[in-house]
């Protein structure tokens, strides 16, 4: 049977219609149950913080539970696996990191290629580090600081939270681009780390600004400058690194992503979700107290940031010869 054009054209239009109809549908519906929001650290710490504030806020954006589940272990590697092979249904969800884009030249034999099999679905912050020095170091800028290090070199130990970890290759970075011959101590976390600052163990430190931010204020440890392009407002009088070695950048960032394939739908849902919570008032507040800006964008500007990031570090972790432990 033939039929008439019209009736033709009438059908095929509505055919056409019935994939962006299934999957609007699907956007209107999700989430139907709770979500999983796996953190690759462990609990309490700024991370977890984070990962627990946006999960708040989604689990009332969103109508249903946003649960954090913390798998800390192989620098976040064993969280992002987990997230990797789980079904890209929108339900697994993982707080992604600086660690993922270190991690992907650090490790040599990762059983998943982030950029690969990961699709990011919303930027959440950017993590200052703060280049903060124990008092016995008697430079007071970082001009200073590396004039001092060049007259000792060897003899300044500088602290990090673990190989690999951010405060080490914006550490490295530091040397690198300084000419500064510094002793690398790694620590099982920025604590200790810290702790060890405060007593003179090591004399110089790359910290997230939320772990030494009190200590700063309290003249217990001296900052010499913020690691980021421009100064931070919750240390303004601080200078950058950069304003003394040009071109000099190093942050942390924090973000969602999902399993590769999840429907572009949902994790257009959720970026909205999330780029709407950074701009309340609140979570913008204790984003700042935590010296991690808020940083809203699109799934494609998160993509462009991972690939950016890990080139980056890929660069230095090559150059400083960076092994895991």
């Amino acid at each position: 049977m033939k039929l008439p054009r019209r009736r033709f054209l009438h059908l095929a239009a509505g055919a056409a219609a019935l994939p962006l109809a299934c999957r609007s549908a699907w956007a209107q519906n999700y989430p139907t149950r709770p979500v999983r929001i796996v953190v690759g650290f462990a609990a309490g710490g700024p991370n977890d913080i984070i990962a627990r504030l946006i999960g708040h806020w989604l689990t009332e954006r969103l109508g249903q539970p946003f649960i954090i589940e913390n798998r800390p272990g192989a620098a976040t590697n064993i969280g992002t696996e987990a997230v990797v092979k789980s079904p890209p249904d929108g339900y697994t969800l993982l707080l992604a990191g600086s660690p993922n884009a270190i991690n992907a030249t650090l490790y040599d034999k990762l059983n998943f290629n982030f950029m690969r099999d990961i699709a990011p679905v919303a930027t959440i912050s950017r993590t200052t580090f703060v280049m903060v020095v124990n008092s016995s170091i008697k430079a007071k800028t970082v001009p200073e600081f590396i004039a001092y290090a060049k007259a000792n070199p060897g003899k300044i130990n500088m602290a990090s939270s673990g190989t690999g970890s951010p405060s080490h290759v914006s550490g490295e970075l530091f040397k690198m681009m300084a000419g500064v011959d510094m002793v690398h101590v790694p620590y099982r976390g920025g604590a200790p780390a810290l702790t060890d600052l405060l007593g003179g163990q090591v004399q110089a430190y790359f910290s997230p600004m939320s772990g030494s931010i009190e200590y700063i204020r309290a003249g217990r440890v001296r900052a010499l400058a913020v690691s980021t392009a421009t100064r931070s407002e919750a240390l303004p009088n601080i200078p950058t690194v950069g304003e003394f070695v040009p071109g000099y950048e190093a942050s942390g960032w924090l973000g969602i992503s999902a399993p590769k394939a999840t429907p572009a739908e949902t994790v257009d849902q959720l970026n909205k979700a999330v780029n709407a919570g950074l701009v309340d008032p609140k979570i913008q507040a204790q984003l700042a107290d935590l010296g991690t800006p808020a940083l809203a964008g699109s799934p494609a500007d998160f993509g462009k940031l991972i690939a950016v990031e890990t080139e980056k570090w890929a660069k230095v972790i090559r150059a400083a010869n960076i092994k895991p432990d």
